[in-house]
């Protein structure tokens, strides 16, 4: 054998120390050992190290674990040897990497865990996992808020792990989604139980603004505030109280949500079904307005029964008021029914039909043509409004202010709280209208003018000529009228204005009369033509042969010589 295939001392020596080393555990890992003696509160255990390591049984005796010399534990190697030359051992760690190697395992297997909860820290409390410790949020503790926890210590119960980092060593768990799981068994569970129709007996556990959660015997179901009674509810509160029993049908059960709908007013007669009988159109009948909104005002007339009055039924006057400026809630008040639809549960009411119509009473007592007097309400672009008796109002028109000037500029006359006289000159019920005059007051210029009417002869004074006919007033009177060009003569060549002269007088025939607006149409032209048709009718049959113009000729010197006579 040659030198080189016996290896040195120093070699052998290294090379079973190299296989001593590969055979001892690693720091930071869980070992198993033996007990080789209890000594001053210590257990001595020999994990196979060169030494001995020594830990306090305090560590079993927290974990409620019985050591006994000669028994196997496992323990956390945290050092092969310290300073004393002793392993460095624990109990505690070594429970604590088995629970969070257990944990982890039904962390993802998403299984409960069992722990106790032991402590109380900031946000939560503190749960002992069989060796790990966990966060329990303090809404993560029950279903409902707990106000003392204290007999949830120290008790075993199950847990939903939340969350874990095993790198941080940290552990968030829930008592909340053990509950509510187990709930929603229990729930699942009665809800094959039960039937839409079906009627119970439950305790009200909780109130809202929109209903009550009623407890039906370990199930809750919602009562909204509509199916609590057929009549107006403001506020569940209003008729139920926390604790109280009461009697629900089953309305709608979701199989999905496993949500229960309940209902009271079901279990009593729907007083809709005989509203057409007992509330006939055209009938009166008193109620209590129950509410008000900007659109009108409903009135209970029965439990379960209410009818809208809508603001346009209100008042025969007050056309553009808020409803609770009219009626206030809780008000008493007389109504008349003006239409009844069932199947859509709706009346129509109202409440000015009960009050007398002072648009029949104004036109009973002020026919057109009366005097009436008022304040000026409101002035518009168009005219303004005077206040009536019988708190109606009346519209004079721009139209109707003057008879000589424009409205636009009458009307500045005009402010709003003048007191004023005016004639009546249209009432219209129907649309709730009354026509004002005030020019009217004078009389109509026209009617004063003796003989004034459409196809008589009038004689009027040139007052100005102009390129397109002349200007003239009617003698005797405050008439004007303007004779067009066209109206100057029948024949062409002698319709120029420029022939007359201001201050002449003229005969024209009135062709028309615009009372309205005070308008007189005069035509020397057509005054021509019936004279001439005249003298036609006259002359014709005794001067055979005779031409147009001898006849004219004639007419006019008999006419001449009858005026000379005169």
């Amino acid at each position: 054998m040659t030198e080189s295939a016996n290896p040195s001392r120093e070699e052998f020596e290294k090379l079973l120390e190299e296989s001593y080393l590969a055979g001892m555990p690693s720091e930071g890992s869980v070992v198993k050992g033996k007990v080789v003696a209890i000594e001053n509160d210590y257990a001595i255990i020999d994990v196979g190290l060169k030494t001995e390591g020594r830990v306090p049984l305090r560590e079993f005796e927290n974990a409620g674990e019985e050591i006994n010399v000669g028994d196997e534990v496992e323990v956390y190697l945290e050092r092969i040897e310290n300073a004393l030359g002793e392993a460095v051992l624990s109990r505690e760690k070594a429970r604590r990497e088995e629970a969070w190697e257990r944990l982890e395992k039904s962390y993802e297997a998403n299984e409960p865990v069992t722990g106790q909860i032991f402590g109380r820290v900031k946000g939560g409390f503190t749960v002992d996992l069989g060796g790990a410790v966990a966060f329990l949020p303090g809404s993560q503790v029950d279903i409902r808020p707990i106000r003392d926890i204290t007999p949830l210590m120290n008790v075993e119960q199950p847990f939903r792990i939340l969350k874990m980092d095993r790198r941080r060593g940290n552990i968030v768990v829930s008592r909340r989604a053990i509950l509510e799981e187990s709930r929603e068994e229990q729930r699942a569970e009665l809800v094959q139980n039960l039937h839409e129709g079906q009627v119970l007996e439950g305790i009200v556990k909780n109130i809202t603004d929109y209903g009550a959660f009623v407890d039906l015997g370990g199930i809750d179901g919602l009562l909204h505030v509509t199916d609590m009674s057929w009549k107006r509810v403001s506020h569940p509160s209003d008729i139920l109280s926390v604790g109280d029993t009461v009697q629900v049908q089953i309305i709608k059960i979701n199989p999905e949500t496993q949500r229960i709908s309940l209902g009271m007013k079901q279990l009593q007669e729907d007083p809709w079904k005989t509203v057409a009988e007992k509330y006939q159109v055209g009938a009166r009948v008193k109620g209590r307005v129950t509410n008000i909104t900007d659109y009108g005002a409903f009135v209970e007339l029965e439990d379960g029964v209410e009818g809208l009055v809508h603001v346009s039924e209100m008042s025969w006057t007050k056309k553009n008021v808020h409803p609770g400026k009219i009626l206030s809630t809780s008000q008493e008040i007389e109504v008349q029914v003006l239409d009844v639809d069932p199947q859509r549960r709706r009346i129509s009411l109202g409440l000015k039909q009960t009050q007398e119509n002072p648009w029949d009473t104004f036109e009973e007592r002020y026919p057109a043509g009366t005097v009436v007097e008022g304040e000026i309400k409101n002035i518009t672009e168009f005219g303004m409004f005077i206040g009536l008796e019988g708190d109606v109002d009346g519209m004079v028109h721009l139209s109707d202010l003057d008879w000589n000037r424009p409205g636009e500029e009458a009307i500045k006359d005009y402010k709003k709280g003048d007191v004023v006289k005016a004639v009546v000159l249209d009432v219209d019920r129907a649309k709730e209208r009354i026509s004002l005059g005030i020019k009217q007051l004078e009389g109509d210029p026209l009617a004063k003018v003796e003989g004034l009417k459409k196809g008589a002869t009038v004689t009027a004074e040139v007052t100005a000529v102009q390129d397109n006919g002349i200007e003239v007033q009617i003698v005797g009177s405050d008439v004007k009228a303007f004779i067009r060009r066209s109206d100057l003569a029948k024949d062409r060549s002698e319709q120029r204005p420029e022939r007359f002269a201001e201050g002449e007088k003229v005969d024209a025939k009135v062709v028309s009369i615009d009372r309205a607006n005070q308008k007189v149409g005069l035509s020397i032209r057509a005054l021509e033509i019936e004279e001439e048709k005249k003298a036609m009718e006259q002359f014709g049959s005794t001067s055979a042969g005779a031409s147009l113009g001898e006849i004219l000729k004639a007419a006019m010197e008999k006419k001449e010589g009858g005026a000379e006579e005169n």
